[in-house]
């Protein structure tokens, strides 16, 4: 029970942390939603660099080492570290300064002024929710997994699992684990809104980002009986060659992750808190630490998952399959099991606690800016004809974030999946949609007919690769598309095909088409 205790006073800590903040609260939509503009640089590093390391970076990370070797370090962290600063300077800061201009709040506001096109909302909003379902999906299913975990054995009479399996006796089921969760982050986005969510993903980036190194340094401490980095290099040296490069990865595929990463682009609760900062110089700290906090957080996860191949540590990880693609969950288990194995009960309790925290931090996010599109882009649009009190926004933003929260509670009751893959097709399906963010804020010769053309080519593509890499019987992580060019065949991962059509149909389209008036073009490129 001590990590239970450990847990739930971690939670309740966050909850006070939440509501503290409500108290802020003037009462206004724009405050709920944007918190007043009045995040400052720290607040704001931490909120962006909270918001994209997810379940998919710690749980999702080690789980995909785990299987299939050190090469995801190379294939995500790395290019992440360098592509979200990059979008965090070549589009975050562009957003920011129309935002603070024209009073956006949201995406689609912005589209739909860009293009003066007043119902792209209608197509825009479906598929924008539908993806940041799937990826709030993958959060979800890893909390569910940590405090699956992380209670076995806490409470046997109430849930007495299978005999068979040790670790299932005593657990609370993982989705109970993963409603518990939700309805925390629910609780204090629900009262303290953008502000909340902003002091909540400071803390908790805070937190994981000091506990996670602590992690590391427990369990490499736990592997061996000599100091922490002589067991470091013990274990380093136990894992088999075929986890240890990227031998297995053709340069093709290996390049073609570097696309994934420009999903942050067009991540719509990115784009909200992008809109939240005090001044455009709040972007520079975060533009110049973020691939530092990459490394910090990807580097241990990924070591834990090539460490837990060796026999050191096959104890702790042999309730599952070794290196199975058989059950795709199991994958999701690998990190909360090593922490749970090679810590005590007090310093488990924190570490699980840190691991949570990762995974809540983005969390919350996608819940408030749910809320906040369907408020301003469908709500105050087409249900109250743009008449709407700030007691109506709030009222609505809160409303639909129940509602999305519910409906993704009950798609991970379904059919768990890796979160890693669930995580890569999140993330290619945003990347498809990247050439328009960058089209709207540096093309002049984007047309509105371009833009609908893109965003149909994407959701047309990712809809039709999703379907043919569920139906492959592969893992959703290793489904690759093969081209062949001058005879010479390559492997390449689907979001190249992705970017690739809603690039040109977007391209095609615009130049086909009457161009904007200069005057209207004149708002945005000065």
């Amino acid at each position: 029970m001590t990590s239970v205790i450990i847990i739930s006073c971690y939670l309740g800590l966050l909850l006070l942390l939440g509501l503290s903040s409500s108290r802020l609260f003037s009462g206004s939509g724009k405050d709920y939603q944007l918190a007043g503009h009045s995040i400052g640089p720290f607040m704001l590093l931490m909120s962006l660099f909270g918001t994209t390391m997810t379940a998919f970076a710690l749980i999702g990370s080690t789980g995909e080492a785990w299987q299939n070797g050190i090469g995801v370090y190379g294939k995500m962290a790395s290019s992440s570290a360098i592509v979200h600063s990059l979008c965090f300077f070549l589009i975050g800061v562009r957003v920011w300064k129309l935002g603070h201009k024209h009073g956006y709040t949201t995406q689609i506001e912005f589209f739909r002024d860009r293009l003066q096109s007043p119902n792209i909302g209608l197509i825009l909003f479906p598929i924008l929710v539908a993806m940041v379902i799937v990826y709030i999906l993958a959060g979800i299913l890893g909390a569910g997994t940590v405090v699956n975990v992380f209670t076995s054995g806490a409470f046997p009479e109430l849930f007495p699992g299978n005999p068979a399996v040790p670790p299932s006796v005593g657990a609370v089921p993982a989705p109970l684990g993963s409603l518990v969760i939700c309805c925390v982050v629910l609780i204090y986005v629900f009262f303290g809104g953008m502000r909340g969510t902003a002091w909540a993903n400071t803390f908790q980036t805070l937190a994981f980002m000091v506990l996670g190194v602590l992690t590391f340094f427990v369990i490499a401490s736990g592997l061996g009986e000599g100091t922490a980095i002589e067991n470091m290099r013990a274990a380093s040296a136990a894992v088999d060659a075929k986890w240890a490069s990227r031998s297995d990865t053709s340069p093709s595929v290996f390049l073609s992750y570097m696309f994934i990463p420009l999903s942050v682009g067009m991540f719509p609760h990115l784009f909200q808190h992008w809109l939240t900062a005090k001044s455009a110089n709040s972007f520079k700290l975060a533009v110049v630490a973020h691939p530092i906090c990459i490394m910090l957080v990807w580097v241990p996860c990924i070591m834990l998952g090539i460490w837990a191949t060796t026999d050191v540590a096959m104890d702790l990880v042999k309730p599952l399959a070794r290196l199975s693609h058989e059950a795709a969950g199991d994958q999701n288990k690998v990190l909360p099991m090593l922490v749970k194995g090679l810590s005590g009960p007090i310093l488990g309790g924190f570490l699980s606690a840190g691991v949570l925290a990762a995974i809540m931090s983005s969390l919350d996010s996608q819940f408030l800016c749910m809320g906040t599109m369907f408020t301003n882009d469908i709500a105050k649009r087409y249900f109250t004809k743009g008449e709407m009190s700030d007691k109506q926004t709030v009222f609505w933003t809160r409303t639909f974030i129940i509602l999305v929260v519910a409906v993704t509670y009950g798609f991970s009751l379904l059919d768990p999946r890796g979160v890693f893959g669930l995580g890569v097709w999140c993330f290619s399906g945003f990347s498809s949609l990247f050439p328009l963010i960058f089209a709207a804020v540096y093309w002049r010769r984007l047309t509105r007919a371009g833009a609908y053309a893109c965003i149909i080519a994407a959701a047309a593509t990712w809809g039709w690769l999703f379907m043919n890499a569920v139906n492959s019987g592969k893992p959703l992580s290793e489904f690759l598309l093969n081209v062949s060019v001058a005879g010479t065949s390559y492997d390449l991962m689907p979001v190249t095909a992705m970017i690739a059509v809603s690039t040109l149909a977007m391209v095609v389209v615009s130049l086909a088409t009457k161009p904007p008036e200069e005057a209207h073009l004149k708002r945005f490129f000065s």
